[in-house]
């Protein structure tokens, strides 16, 4: 876990409405808390959101969604700024933790690309604007292996050379829904014979797992692991150390995801943190947290801001005939308590 305190002087009022189409910038006074996930805010950012508002940051980090979650329903108080992904939105949305903010009235909403407004999670986006987004599957070392790496048997059911060489992602959902698409079976399930079956495939398949660890860069620099379950943009940046890593799109299907910049209900600092979701809608500001954490934005307008060895990225940009991502609402209650079951027998 990182903690990073990011300061600048505190000085002017900010009046309420200031981030309508066309209204006159004022300038900010106060603070802004920011819960993020580590290791996924370009300081430069920071920077200048404390730059051009002269507000005191406050930036913390989580390594998931659910521990995120704990520790607001937990009465963790003082934060402002969230990133939870999609499904977290809406369960978020659903208990009344997220304050209506409406972006879709922000001045640069008219920059976010289309395809990303009317999405399951927060329809017409009232409550959230975009982070990143990305994919889901793994990282393989090429030297080390050297068969096709599009296929999710590397890490469930792996060759010789990469047993005990492997690290999976401390997440239930991505590991019980890779399971479940090498299986064949439909996400969100309650079938119990088709769940016993994925019990089962994991447990032996954990047998041949190394670690299982939200730290994939580290993980692979170091050598620590020649296959790891991944993010894309973790990915790239980890490829950038050790050039015959490459990025996998598993023919079973692989998870698209979208990290979204909400705001808490109460939120102590409640128009600087609208401000900040209206900022990173900026094309050029979008672009710094794509340069750092190496996934795409959904802001139209960014690319031209963007190193240019992201343009044709493996990483970002996938083969011609790659199947669409996936991208998997929340399960209901009864599906969460299966797959808890699974989850803690697989982690004795």
């Amino acid at each position: 876990m990182r903690k990073h305190l990011l300061t600048a002087a505190a000085v002017l009022a900010l009046g309420a409405g200031t981030l309508g189409l066309g209204a006159v910038q004022a300038r900010a006074a106060g603070e802004l808390h920011i819960y993020n996930w580590g290791n996924y805010t370009n300081p430069e950012l920071i920077k200048s959101f404390e730059k051009k508002y002269d507000v005191k940051v406050t930036l913390d980090d989580y390594d998931s969604n659910e521990m995120m979650l704990a520790k607001i329903k937990g009465g963790a108080a003082g934060y402002d700024i969230v990133v939870p992904s999609d499904y977290m939105v809406s369960v978020m949305a659903g208990e009344g933790l997220l304050e209506k903010t409406e972006p879709n009235q922000m001045a640069n909403f008219k920059n976010i690309n289309p395809k990303w407004i009317e999405v399951y999670w927060d329809k017409g986006r009232h409550y959230t604007v975009p982070w990143q987004w990305g994919t889901t599957a793994f990282t393989v070392d090429t030297a080390v292996y050297k068969g096709d790496v599009n296929t999710l048997k590397l890490e469930l059911d792996p060759p010789p050379e990469l047993k005990g060489r492997i690290n999976m992602l401390n997440d239930m959902n991505e590991v019980i829904n890779a399971g479940l698409r090498y299986l064949g079976y439909p996400r969100c399930n309650s079938n119990k014979e088709q769940l016993k079956e994925l019990s089962d495939l994991l447990i032996k398949a954990k047998a041949s797992w190394r670690t299982m660890d939200y730290a994939t860069i580290e993980k692979l620099t170091s050598g620590d692991v020649d296959l790891s379950q991944n993010w894309n943009g973790a990915a790239m940046r980890a490829r950038a150390q050790r050039p015959t890593l490459k990025y996998a799109y598993p023919k079973e299907g692989f998870t698209g995801w979208m990290d979204n910049v909400a705001v808490l209900k109460g939120a102590p600092n409640l128009e600087n943190a609208k401000l900040f979701q209206n900022f990173v809608m900026d094309p050029e500001n979008a672009a710094l947290i794509s340069n750092f954490a190496r996934y795409a934005n959904g802001i139209k307008g960014s690319e031209k801001f963007m190193d240019k060895d992201m343009v044709a990225a493996p990483e970002i940009i996938p083969p011609a005939g790659t199947q669409d991502p996936e991208f998997v609402p929340p399960c209901d209650q009864k599906v969460v308590d299966l797959y808890n079951r699974i989850w803690t027998n697989l982690k004795k």
